[in-house]
């Protein structure tokens, strides 16, 4: 028998660019909510905390990353790290999300009851394991795994007498002045990494086994006129119209992917010396937004191939030496320092294992319901954002569904909420990307064919769907 615990509406698991907006929704509309934050680690951030090497900075525009409610007022459209953290942490001390964070609290599993129309939840302390209970649980985990990023051995390895770093754990006190820096990957991290890494090092190159789709755009904003509307318009202009813009470009690029490809690709040729292998390094086998474009602010990347200072190699690892690395091709690469650009992990509902009166829930086997509930788990929500647009725009969609969910339940006398499984069994991934670590993932609930089991992942369309359905629409059942 559990004892006497502390009881709360709702609780939120994770303390990052999510789990803070979500905060500010809940408790901007719900001020009466007794609500707490739950976050694993002893800081506030998530990823933006987390990821420390050099060059980080937003993988979108920060009038689309940003939070709706409060306008991002700088300029700089793609900003450093820090200055996204920053912004993370400044929204949770102004909207009071800040003194309820609980630093620490990794929750480790989630028990429903349906008698008692509750979630008894167990979470690992530094003190020991300590529960509680709430009626509502909100994921906020983000989609990876913060501790287990994706790292393949390679032949050899162990014998490489250089220094081998994962981005993801980027130590303080590393130096790569005057080394030859192999960075392998071709993504985000990777095309980040590269140009920050080249001003110091004798040499750098960004090894990759297949090409991806890059695209430069300007680290300042260009469309919005500051200084001509106040802020808070600014903001929405800008927001609007860069939603909108990567909205058309994803859906042109599934319609006419050839002329897309051309054009992707021709930017890039424009950018890079006459003769350069464009067709070699900046030409993917596949199509556009099948993987996530890389966005490269001011081509600060080609720049650096331009100079000289950085190379991509494309080509399969057939080994590590003592201080190089061999390519199936037979070409040697100097290596003093190797960073494994290598992706991520997928574990979307942050490693907590889930149950619903006894019964073990299997993330796989479950359906999003309007990109936000789980088919069969009563009152728990989860955030997950998009793939091929900024993550806050669906997570904040998410954030205000919800919040009318709750007002909902309280109006009518409602203690439990719950999506049923859509009627057919086909469903879809969760996410359009055929990217590697959607391909290795497990364990990540599916869509179904139709709304509400599905998303567009055209935000206009979500946004319509999800803001002007109906509260108890279609696949939900409230319980008293």
């Amino acid at each position: 028998m559990i004892g006497p615990m502390e009881h709360l509406d709702v609780l939120i698991v994770g303390a990052g660019l999510s789990g803070i907006g979500t905060a500010c929704h809940l408790t901007r509309s719900l001020p009466d909510l007794s609500l707490a934050v739950l976050e694993a680690r002893p800081v506030s951030g998530g990823t933006w905390d987390l990821f420390r090497y050099p060059g980080v900075r937003s993988d979108s525009d920060m009038f689309t990353l940003g939070y709706a409610f409060r306008p991002w007022t700088s300029p700089t459209a793609i900003a450093q790290g820090q200055a996204v953290l920053q912004y993370i942490r400044e929204t949770a001390e102004e909207y009071g999300i800040a003194a309820g964070i609980r630093y620490g609290h990794r929750v480790v599993s989630a028990s429903w009851c349906s008698e008692r129309a509750t979630w008894v939840v167990r979470v690992a302390t530094d003190a020991g394991e300590l529960v509680l209970s709430c009626g509502f649980l909100y994921l906020n985990t983000g989609y990876y795994d913060y501790d287990d990023p994706h790292r393949p051995s390679f032949p050899g390895q162990e014998g490489f007498t250089g220094r081998v770093v994962h981005p993801q754990f980027w130590p303080d006190n590393l130096t790569w002045d005057d080394q030859d820096v192999v960075v392998i990957g071709s993504g985000a991290t990777a095309v980040s990494l590269v140009p920050a890494l080249a001003p110091r090092a004798r040499s750098v190159v960004m090894l990759q086994r297949t090409p991806g789709y890059v695209i430069s755009l300007a680290r300042r904003n260009a469309g919005a006129r500051f200084g001509r509307l106040p802020p808070p318009w600014t903001f929405r202009w800008e927001r609007t119209r860069r939603a909108t813009v990567t909205s058309l470009f994803w859906h042109l690029c599934r319609l006419a992917p050839r002329s897309t490809a051309a054009w992707l690709i021709g930017r890039v040729r424009a950018l890079l010396p006459p003769g350069y292998p464009v067709e070699r390094h900046f030409t993917p086998p596949y199509r556009p937004w099948d993987q996530r474009l890389c966005v490269v602010p001011d081509g600060d990347l080609f720049t650096a191939i331009s100079a000289g200072d950085a190379e991509v190699v494309t080509g399969r690892i057939a080994s590590f030496g003592a201080r190089c690395v061999v390519l199936d091709d037979g070409t040697v690469l100097p290596a003093d320092l190797v960073v494994t650009a290598t992706g991520l992990r997928v574990r979307l509902l942050g490693g907590i294992a889930l149950e619903v009166d006894g019964s073990p829930v299997d993330p796989a086997a479950v359906v999003m319901h309007r990109g936000t509930m789980l088919s069969g788990v009563p009152n728990l929500a989860v955030s997950v954002g998009y793939a091929n647009n900024s993550w806050t725009l669906k997570t904040e969609l998410s954030a205000r569904l919800m919040v009318r969910t709750l007002h909902y339940l309280r109006r009518n006398g409602y203690r439990t909420v719950v999506a049923a499984p859509p009627p057919t069994a086909d469903r879809t991934p969760l996410m359009p990307l055929r990217s590697g670590y959607l391909q290795r993932a497990q364990g990540v609930p599916t869509q179904g064919r139709r709304w509400p089991w599905r998303l567009t992942s055209s935000y206009w369309v979500d946004a319509l769907l999800m803001r002007a359905g109906r509260t108890d629409g279609r696949g939900l059942s409230f319980r008293p």
